[in-house]
């Protein structure tokens, strides 16, 4: 029986230019996230400290990133440039009942390793309650490549019921420009337009109705444009105490829009598919006393109102012989909204030596009943571990590194989905199984990551 795929003989599925030279150089490199598909820090310094940065501007990259009002901790003109190699280790694996007993097997990722870029500057006099920052940063993305194999069912030949080989590519790159105005000497308010590009494949295309005699067609790599802001409030108590309070509002996107094509090079219906960025709710504490920096940030992802992952489930013939019946293209992730927290500690008692330790907890946004939507999108850190330091050459220069560990500490697991009705054979049912979940079966994935972040920072001179 093909599990997989569709075989319902009668349903079959129905760029933008971008000029800038330093986005696409940001975009030709694939962001890797480790919270949802949020990425939990930018830079070395804010990486090292677990992403806080709310309530605990240590650097521009941390402060731009979480919250624009604590750019009035800043003087002077900063420049800061981060660079980082991300290594992933995903894994997928399934199972199928046969006549014979289970059929299982494991696929792992050959994707390699990924480059992760952060550039951010920021300028204020310092007796003016004005400052001034830019930045671009790749703030999300997902990606795997998961070979095709004889011994993993789900990632078998389509002609022999599996998706053949899976492969993902999603980077969102976010140009934002900053502005913090001092209220008072203790409290700031910042603003930030934010401006988004993003790029998006995905083969086999699972958003594209299947061909019965053809399968899950492939997609080229398709891209949006997208525009939000974020808000902030910081308060700086002058004694060592420090909050702040920023929200990112949804990113709109434009739709992404494929043009599709078989595995036997005949091209297939295209498809427009709208994937909108999470609105981000962020509190943050900060401490400092003697030679210690401490953070801590809560953050809430609101993925259950964010298009693209607020839906789930197969697309429904609207019209025909065969409306309200499953075309065996999907909605969308089914993602649910998650907490995050992120705390740091920063120690300076070492002359030119500022050392870094943070720690990261994420909530897992992926529903297990849908697990098997998010097969081309595992990016789902549990746990995640940081150490860095700082070499401060002079007054001015900054040499940054950072080191992240992070683990799914567990395997997402879920049931593999068949959309054909079980009136042709199949497992989907309109009132008792609307997701078609197959009896004994299984789709699960785990993962490991590492990030080696090497940057500088510099003061310029009045």
């Amino acid at each position: 029986m093909d599990i997989l795929k569709t075989r319902y003989a009668a349903i079959e599925g129905t760029t933008k230019g971008f000029l800038c030279t330093l986005l696409l150089i940001f975009l030709a490199t694939a962001t890797r996230a480790q919270v949802g598909h949020v990425l939990q820090g930018v830079g070395s310094v804010n990486t090292s400290m677990g992403g806080a940065a709310t309530g605990q501007p240590l650097d521009i990259n941390g402060a731009l990133l979480w919250n624009p009002a604590s750019l009035s901790a800043f003087d002077g003109q900063l420049l800061s440039l981060n660079a980082g190699l991300f290594f992933s280790d995903p894994s997928i694996s399934s199972t199928v009942p046969t006549q014979n007993g289970p059929f299982s097997g494991t696929t792992g990722d050959d994707r390699g390793t990924s480059l992760l870029p952060a550039l951010a500057y920021v300028w204020g006099k310092p007796e003016s309650k004005h400052t001034f920052g830019v930045s671009a940063f790749g703030v999300s993305g997902f990606g795997v490549t998961f070979p095709e194999s004889q011994d993993n069912p789900i990632t078998l030949p389509q002609s022999s019921g599996g998706f053949g080989r899976i492969e993902s590519d999603y980077a969102l790159l976010q140009l934002s420009f900053a502005y913090a105005y001092q209220l008072s000497d203790k409290l700031s308010i910042g603003i930030q337009p934010n401006f988004n590009y993003a790029t998006l494949e995905i083969t086999p295309n699972p958003l594209a109705a299947p061909s019965q005699s053809l399968g899950y067609p492939g997609s080229n790599k398709a891209d949006a444009v997208g525009i939000g802001a974020q808000l902030g409030l910081f308060y700086d108590s002058g004694s060592g105490f420090k909050l702040g309070v920023s929200y990112k509002s949804k990113q709109l996107f434009s739709d992404f829009s494929f043009d599709n094509t078989y595995l036997d090079g005949s091209d297939a219906p295209g498809v427009d598919f709208n994937l909108d960025y999470p609105a981000i709710y962020s509190v943050g504490l900060g401490y400092s006393k003697g030679q210690f920096d401490y953070a801590l940030d809560y953050r809430y992802i609101d993925y259950d109102n964010t298009d693209g992952f607020k839906e789930s489930g197969w697309q429904l013939a609207g019209s025909g012989d065969f409306a309200g019946f499953p075309t065996g293209a999907v909605q969308g992730f089914g993602w649910q909204s998650i907490s995050v927290i992120s705390t740091g500690l920063q120690y300076r008692g070492i002359q030119n030596l500022p050392l870094r330790v943070g720690y990261t907890y994420s909530e897992n946004p992926i529903d297990e009943d849908l697990a098997f939507l998010s097969s081309p999108a595992t990016a789902i850190i549990k746990n995640a571990f940081q150490f860095g330091l700082s070499y401060l050459v002079n007054e001015r220069l900054s040499l940054d590194v950072a080191y992240h560990h992070g683990s799914s500490s567990g395997t997402t697991r879920g049931p593999l989905l068949n959309p054909t009705p079980d009136s042709a054979g199949g497992p989907w049912n309109a009132d008792t199984n609307p997701t078609g979940a197959i009896p004994g079966s299984e789709v699960a994935y785990d993962m490991t990551t590492d990030l080696v972040i090497l940057g500088f920072s510099y003061a310029f001179g009045q």
